[in-house]
C-alpha cells in the first residue's frame, strides 16, 4: 500500500470542480454523444425478452455471444482470433491490473513510454515494479531507445504501450515501429501490452494495423474498450490474447470480481446485433475532429510561440510542452484556476521515473465550441502576459 498514493492530479482537479471552471482535464468522452435511445431500447429488450438469464450469473470470461462478436470485429481489424481468445473486462483498466498481477513480481521491470498513461502506473504500482522509460517522438516510442533499454534491463517482464493517439501525448506509433517492437519482444522474450481505448476514434489518415496483428509468438495482449465508442458507464472492455494467457487472466478475473455485469453484456451484445455501431463511431469521429481543430487553431492564434503542442489524428488529447523551468502545476494553481477559471492536467506525474514539470495534457472532447474558444483564449492571454511581464 506504500505504492498506492493519492494523485496530485486529483487534488489539483478538485479545485476545478466549481461549475464556473472551464475544465480541459478529464479524459472523458462527450456525454452528449451517447446513443441514449438505442441503449434504453436494448436494456429494455434484454430484460423483457430474456431477463431471467440477463440478470443471472454467467461464465467468468464473459458472454459467449459478445466474445464472438468482439472476435469478429478484431478479425476485421487484422487480428485473427476466436471467442476463446477474448476475455470481457470491467473496462480496459481492469486489464492493466490483471496483466500486472499475472506477470510482475516485486522488482521486475516494466518498460513504458515516457510519458505514459497515469492510470497504468496506478494499476502497476501495487505490484512494486521497477520502471524503464523509453523516449517518445512524433512517431511514438523510439525503437532504438527501446532496444538500448532492453539491453540494460535483462529479464524485463512487460512492454506497455498506447500505440494509437497515446494518452497523454496524442501521438501514434508508426507501422515500422510496430513491427520492430514485436521483433524486439521476441528477441528479448517479454510480453507486450497493447492498450487501445482510442483506436477507433481516428478522424484523419488511414488506420495502422494493431501491434497484435504482427504477433507470431503469442506474446502480445491487446486491450480494447467500449468506453470511448459507446459509453464508459457500461464498464465493458476486453482483452485478446493467446488461449494460455487468456485462461490465466480469466482465473485472476474470477478471483477479482467473478464476472462483468450480465445485463450490461447482454445489452451491448444486442446493440451490436441491432444497430450499426460503425455508423455511430463515424459520427462521433467527425465531432471530435471538429473540436480538435478548433482547439488547435485557438492555441495557434493565442498561445506564445514557445509553447509546443502535438497534432493528433485521433483520440481526445493534445500535449503541451512549455519552456524549461515552467511549472504547469504551479501555474494552474496560482494563475490558470483563479484568474482564467481554466483547468488542465499538469504533465509531471505521467512520467514514471524523472518527472518533467513543463508539460500539460489538454482534452478537447467534453467542452462546447464556445467553452473551447473562451477557455483556451483566456489561458493564452495569461501565458502571453506572463512571458511579457
Amino acid at each position: 500500500m506504500s505504492q498506492v498514493k493519492p494523485s496530485a492530479i486529483r487534488e489539483l482537479l478538485r479545485l476545478g470542480a466549481d461549475p464556473s471552471i472551464m475544465s480541459f482535464g478529464g479524459g472523458y468522452p462527450d456525454a452528449s454523444l451517447f446513443p441514449l435511445e438505442q441503449l434504453e431500447a436494448v436494456f429494455r429488450a434484454s430484460i423483457a425478452g430474456n431477463g431471467r438469464e440477463a440478470l443471472q450469473y454467467t461464465v467468468s470470461n464473459g458472454s459467449p455471444k459478445l466474445r464472438e462478436q468482439i472476435a469478429t470485429r478484431m478479425a476485421r481489424d487484422g487480428i485473427a482470433c476466436g471467442a476463446d481468445n477474448v476475455l470481457i473486462l470491467q473496462g480496459g483498466q481492469q486489464g492493466l491490473d490483471l496483466v500486472a498481477k499475472m506477470l510482475v513480481d516485486k522488482g521486475d521491470v516494466i518498460v513504458t513510454e515516457n510519458p505514459t498513461f497515469l492510470g497504468a502506473l496506478i494499476a502497476f504500482n501495487p505490484c512494486e515494479p521497477r520502471y524503464a522509460a523509453v523516449r517518445m517522438d512524433d512517431d511514438g516510442m523510439d525503437m532504438d531507445d527501446l532496444e538500448r533499454t532492453l539491453e540494460r534491463s535483462p529479464g524485463a517482464k512487460l512492454i506497455y504501450t498506447v500505440p494509437d493517439f497515446q494518452n497523454p501525448t496524442g501521438v501514434t506509433l508508426s507501422l515500422e515501429r510496430r513491427k520492430k517492437l514485436v521483433e524486439l519482444a521476441n528477441r528479448f522474450d517479454l510480453v507486450v501490452l497493447e492498450d487501445t481505448p482510442y483506436r477507433e476514434i481516428r478522424y484523419q489518415g488511414e488506420p495502422i494495423p494493431p501491434i497484435k496483428s504482427f504477433d507470431t509468438e503469442g506474446r502480445v495482449i491487446y486491450l480494447g474498450s467500449f468506453s470511448k465508442i459507446l459509453a464508459p458507464g457500461l464498464r465493458l472492455g476486453w482483452a485478446v490474447a493467446s488461449e494460455e494467457l487468456i485462461q490465466q487472466l480469466g482465473l485472476l478475473k474470477l478471483a477479482a470480481d467473478t464476472q462483468c455485469s450480465t445485463l450490461n453484456m447482454a445489452a451491448v451484445s444486442l446493440f451490436l446485433e441491432k444497430y450499426d455501431i460503425d455508423a455511430h463511431i463515424a459520427s462521433i469521429r467527425q465531432i471530435y475532429r471538429h473540436k480538435k481543430d478548433l482547439m488547435l487553431d485557438t492555441i495557434r492564434r493565442t498561445f506564445p510561440q514557445d509553447v509546443a503542442f502535438t497534432e493528433p489524428s485521433g483520440g481526445l488529447f493534445t500535449w503541451l510542452t512549455f519552456p524549461e523551468g515552467f511549472d504547469t502545476a504551479r501555474f494552474m494553481a496560482d494563475h490558470a484556476l483563479p484568474e482564467a477559471k481554466v483547468a488542465y492536467v499538469p504533465g509531471a506525474t505521467f512520467f514514471p521515473l524523472e518527472q518533467e514539470v513543463n508539460h500539460a495534457r489538454v482534452s478537447y472532447s467534453t467542452q462546447t465550441d464556445e467553452v473551447i474558444v473562451q477557455g483556451i483564449t483566456a489561458l493564452g492571454k495569461l501565458l502571453t502576459a506572463r512571458r511579457n511581464a
